[in-house]
């Protein structure tokens, strides 16, 4: 039994997969509060469901009184984390790191909160040290610590290697400097403890042990477990693509639909993981099956959607969905696909509305989904895949419906 009410809710929760020393991070947090970080890399212009776990736990650490560290990657971007990858990724440049950093930091702000006191949040670029370092000294003074026999039997390399696919230097690097970060992060912030996903338990494991070498200073890494679903599928990507955190990325209607068609084995795990239920009340909610599960994934939808996006967007998202299903009318607040008229022929067919729009990725998914009876134009079903409409139809935003559950507005403009 664990002694802090933290890891107790956070390993029942479902937010612990390993830890460097359990015991003794328990009998810390249990004694006095800390200071605890992620990192995460500005690889894209958003995150995705699949940072959400990550996130909630620096979210819990804050609500009990700890201080939490979002470290943006602006440094470690320009390599690139090879764990688990099976090709290097490709480089991004400095321009693109800087929008995508400025878009990540709107993101944490919806979940944790920020302040220069103790335990406010702090958001921290790791370009600030890591770009003014020097080569020789570096290696010199830090590169003396890491052993290749060691990095070699790290999980994320080793694979690589076994599987003959390549690794740069580059990105043999990135782990050094993930290491160093944590050093960095203890020295100026008191920072003992990194947290990341499983797949980062072996550059946690460097910066705890670059620091002992160091300064002799104890630190903690502490893992959670791959995100999947019921299916054992890997979350933060639908078949429809990622799931992303930014509305700019994906519409907080479409976010809401995805908690809300959720699989009706995931909901209790969803609840106990992206809300901050007790466990007594998320009992409650799942322990009626059949149709009245559809009323709790309604309740897990609104939660998650709040967290992300506000309560005014999260009602917003229900009530058109409730318009759209219920009532089966069309709504101002769907998604609208804008399609350029330029592009457009005067008189256009279904399955290139379907195309051009990005609905569907081919002609032939298309003529697939027609063929089945999948696709309806405001709520009338497609019976035919040479049906074809005026470009003007489209001059006002038209309801596209492709099954049950994806629906969005269309408009030639």
């Amino acid at each position: 039994m664990l002694k802090s009410n933290l890891l107790n809710n956070l390993k029942t929760r479902g937010f612990i997969n390993d830890c460097t020393d359990l015991t003794g991070l328990d009998d810390l947090l249990n004694a006095s509060k800390v200071t605890c970080y992620i990192g995460y890399d500005a690889t894209a212009s958003s995150l995705h469901v699949g940072h959400l776990m990550n996130i909630m736990m620096l979210r819990w650490f804050q609500k009990d009184g700890h201080r939490v560290i979002t470290l943006l990657g602006g440094g470690t971007t320009k390599i690139g984390d090879p764990s688990f990858r099976k090709t290097e990724r490709p480089l991004i440049n400095n321009n693109t790191i800087n929008t995508n950093l400025l878009s990540l930091k709107s993101i944490f702000s919806k979940y944790i909160k920020f302040s220069p006191d103790f335990p406010g949040a702090l958001m921290l670029n790791n370009d600030e040290w890591l770009s003014k370092l020097n080569y020789l000294e570096f290696l010199r003074d830090i590169g003396k610590h890491f052993s290749i026999n060691r990095m070699l039997s790290f999980e994320s390399v080793k694979s690589r290697l076994q599987k003959n696919d390549p690794l740069s230097f580059l990105e043999f690097n990135y782990m050094i400097l993930q290491g160093y970060d944590f050093y960095k992060l203890n020295k100026d912030h008191k920072c003992i403890l990194q947290m990341g996903g499983s797949d980062q338990w072996g550059n946690i494991v460097n910066g705890i042990e670059l620091t002992r070498r160091i300064n002799g200073k104890k630190l903690f890494g502490l893992t959670s477990p791959l995100l999947t679903n019921s299916a054992g599928e890997k979350m933060g990507k639908s078949s429809n693509g990622a799931v992303w955190l930014n509305e700019e990325n994906l519409s907080p209607y479409e976010f809401w639909q995805f908690w809300r068609n959720c699989d009706d084995d995931d909901i209790e795990k969803f609840l106990l993981l992206f809300t901050e239920f007790s466990t007594e009340k998320i009992k409650e909610l799942t322990s009626k099956k059949g149709h009245h599960l559809n009323e709790t994934k309604i309740i897990l939808a609104n939660e998650i959607t709040t967290i992300c996006h506000g309560k005014i967007k999260a009602n917003d998202a229900s009530q058109t969905s409730k318009a759209v299903f219920s009532e089966n009318i069309g709504s101002s607040k769907l998604p609208t696909i804008e399609i350029n008229a330029q592009d457009c022929p005067k008189i256009i067919s279904i399955t290139q509305l379907m195309t051009m729009s990005g609905m569907v990725k081919s002609g032939k998914e298309a003529r697939r989904l027609v063929n089945e009876k999948a696709v309806k134009l405001e709520g009338k079903l497609i019976h035919d895949i040479t049906e074809k409409f005026e470009k003007d139809t489209f001059t006002d935003p038209q309801k596209l419906s492709i099954g049950k559950k994806r629906h969005f507005n269309i408009v030639i403009i």
